[in-house]
């Protein structure tokens, strides 16, 4: 099973945490030291230091550094999570993007179907490779952002700012914030045209991931479709109960 890069550093941080070579109540090595050690991108390491706090190991604060809370996690286990927002953005900016086509297209029946948008609508489709970052690995997933027709300008900006997410790059320039985005989460077999980019078998198990950005008045300007092989992406979601 690949490993993304950053959740192999936050596993080796979390080893040394376990182990003693940084005990509770030290200081980690600065995000610099830590890109130089692992010859890993600052996104990289930044990723993998939000996993640390997501487990409890460690807290950070500005001027002071990221300090070892416990050497254990808070909850078993070490896994790659995205479960919010601020999540999406980090993955965004740990796993970078690797534009393959861009087209402009029209909805017809079955991709309106999917995209739940009318037939005939317009847009812009982007696909990419996901990768994280480590040379030499096999890419994370695929994915195909379609965008509203109106931001095609956008095209130059998606290329040459590979580590932020196109929802991002629309509010930057366009003002439309994604008030909301809504997942649907199922079982697939791998496109047999997504085998070879995604460099497995015909046939192997996967995920599929689509997302729906919505503004503030509900109203859908993006839609992306990822397919992820088995063992490649983990989907975590907390569960609280509320108070009575």
């Amino acid at each position: 099973m690949s490993e993304t890069r950053y959740a192999q550093v936050a596993r080796d941080l979390a080893e040394g945490i376990a182990n003693g070579r940084f005990p509770v109540g030290s200081v980690l090595p600065t995000e610099f030291e830590l890109c130089d050690h692992y010859g890993a991108s600052r996104h990289t390491v930044r990723a993998a230091i939000k996993e640390l706090q997501d487990l409890g190991l460690v807290s950070r604060k500005k001027k002071l550094g990221t300090r070892v809370e416990a050497s254990t996690p808070a909850q078993g286990g070490y896994r790659p999570s995205l479960t919010s927002v601020a999540d999406l953005v980090q993955f965004g900016a740990a796993h970078t993007r690797v534009v393959q086509d861009m087209a402009d297209l029209v909805a017809d029946r079955p991709l309106a179907k999917m995209l739940g948008c009318a037939v005939g609508r317009r847009w812009l489709r982007i696909s990419s490779l996901r990768l994280d970052g480590d040379e030499g690995s096999a890419p994370i997933g695929w994915t195909d952002v379609y965008v509203d027709a109106a931001y095609a300008s956008l095209r130059d900006s998606v290329r040459t700012t590979p580590d932020v997410l196109i929802s991002d790059l629309i509010e930057a320039r366009f003002g439309r914030r994604a008030a909301e985005i809504r997942q649907d989460i199922e079982p697939v077999l791998i496109p047999d045209d997504l085998a070879q980019p995604l460099r497995v078998d015909r046939g192997t198990a996967g995920l599929r991931i689509i997302r729906h950005y919505l503004d503030s008045a509900g109203a859908c300007f993006e839609t992306s479709v990822s397919i992820h092989p088995a063992g490649r992406f983990m989907m975590s979601m907390r569960l609280k109960r509320e108070r009575e």
